[in-house]
């Protein structure tokens, strides 16, 4: 399945506590995704919580955007990537 990355930016910054009402809003955003066969990674976020960098497995980039609108989150770029590590080589 190809693999994506996607920014957002959060204006005043990313409002993600790490408390149950946290786990719920991550839940639902697991919940939506899979009705569009989407799969989260993870997540990289800025330290000033402005912008994310998230990793996606998914059937297309537009099943990416349909799955932003659904939960709700900003959407900027989205590429399809490929991971490269060091470890290949070893």
């Amino acid at each position: 399945m190809p693999r994506y990355l996607v920014q957002r930016t959060f204006a005043g910054g990313l409002a993600l506590l790490a408390n149950e009402a946290g786990a719920e809003a991550c839940r639902r955003v697991v919940e939506l995704n899979a009705a569009l066969g989407v799969t989260w990674l993870h997540s990289y976020v800025t330290t000033d919580k402005e912008q994310s960098f998230c990793v996606y497995d998914g059937p297309d980039a537009e099943a990416i955007r349909l799955a932003a609108k659904g939960t709700g989150l900003p959407i900027g770029h989205t590429i399809e990537v490929s991971v490269l590590s060091p470890y290949f080589f070893l």
